[in-house]
């Protein structure tokens, strides 16, 4: 890692993705732990998810238009930890409405932005991407597990400040990060628009994959944490089954160098939907064993691991230097409408279906992708 600042933006990641360990978990926890319905719980943890549909296209073109971009992940960073302070202000249904939505708005400008960075220190070195993206596995393991033990000793009313500390973090690691900037690439940077590569061969395909993907995780980001409790498990042993997922996840990307130097970005995502498939099944059906559970979670290495790796390679391949922050938030932005549209649905199937019937239809959206992406991206990805 010689020649790239590996710690110091190993240290944004670790922050930015112990931030997602605290709320994937325990978010929907916490709101059933003041006492609001499944449905009502669904939209709350929608609305960060809408944000993120507008939040990273707005930032991606200013980004990409001033150049500015860690000025623009350090504000974002700054303005998630103050607007999210709010919610020590009230615990009504509209408030956190409000705070989820504006906290969202600020931090969903942040990802985007630094994965551009990332990559242009990286210098095109795109399979080393795994190498430090890692770190944000791991904060996601240290958090999880963490407060998942926390969870156990104490109330929830701790789980505010748990985020707030978190976010502290994001912001020191943000002024830590050193500037840089994506290269040229010739012609396509000079003259190709954004919306002119957008219809290249399979490039829209590949963003409604992108949708489909989050929309299936819809009921396993929502109602896995509430599902496993009434199943009988222990919040901690459930910290630590969120934790076997990201540490398959974590394998996987030490492994997607050597992965993507033999197979090509289709197969890459076409076995990635098939397995989340399977998963969604597992976790809707057998959720009460416990091998099978595990199983489910160790194939989080696909659903999240694989597909996100290659995702991101696909979005560098497909755009030029100054189209980068748009290809990125436009991934994020669509990743963002799936995963909200999923935390919705499952939200009202959920007492009404049932989790089989709710994880089953998140399974027919993974194979539906799988089968997009195997015919649509022939010409698009060798």
């Amino acid at each position: 890692m010689a020649a790239i600042p590996y710690w110091r933006l190993s240290s944004f990641y670790l922050f930015y993705f112990a931030l997602l360990g605290s709320t994937a978990p325990f978010l929907a926890l916490y709101f059933d732990h003041l006492g609001f319905s499944s449905a009502r719980i669904g939209e709350l943890v929608a609305i960060p998810m809408l944000m993120r549909c507008i939040a990273p296209n707005l930032w991606g073109w200013l980004g990409d238009r001033s150049g500015r971009r860690l000025l623009i992940v350090r504000l974002g960073a700054l303005c998630t930890l103050a607007s999210f302070s709010l919610i020590f202000v009230a615990k009504s249904y509209a408030w956190l409405a409000l705070v989820m939505a504006l906290h969202a708005f600020f931090w969903h400008a942040v990802l985007p932005q630094f994965e551009v960075i990332t990559l242009a220190h990286l210098k095109g070195q795109t399979a080393r991407y795994s190498q430090v993206r890692l770190w944000g596995s791991i904060g996601f393991i240290l958090t999880v597990v963490g407060l998942g033990r926390l969870f156990e000793w104490l109330s929830l009313d701790i789980y505010p400040l748990a985020l707030v500390a978190i976010m502290a973090g994001i912001v020191v690691a943000s002024l830590w990060v050193p500037n840089a900037q994506p290269p040229e690439q010739g012609e396509r940077a000079a003259g190709a628009g954004f919306l002119k590569q957008l219809a290249s061969p399979g490039v829209a395909a590949f963003y409604l994959c992108v949708a489909l993907m989050q929309f299936s995780h819809g009921p396993y980001y929502t109602f896995l944490t509430l599902h496993l409790e009434r199943l009988g498990y222990a919040r901690g042993t459930i910290g630590m089954l969120w934790a076997v997922g990201v540490v398959a996840e974590v394998l996987m990307f030490l492994a997607m160098s050597w992965i993507l130097a033999r197979l090509s970005l289709r197969w890459v995502l076409c076995a990635s939907f098939v397995l989340a498939a399977l998963r969604w099944l597992l976790l809707g059906h057998f959720a009460e064993h416990l091998a099978l559970l595990l199983f489910a979670q160790v194939l989080h290495a696909a659903t999240f691991g694989s597909f996100h790796a290659a995702a991101i390679a696909f979005v560098q391949r497909s755009f030029g230097a100054r189209q980068q922050g748009q290809g990125q938030a436009l991934y994020a932005a669509l990743a963002g409408t799936g995963g909200a549209l999923g935390a919705l649905y499952s939200g009202y199937s959920w007492n009404l279906l049932g989790p089989l019937t709710t994880f089953s239809i998140a399974s027919v959206a993974a194979m539906a992708a799988a089968v997009i992406i195997a015919t649509r991206l022939k010409d698009a990805v060798t």
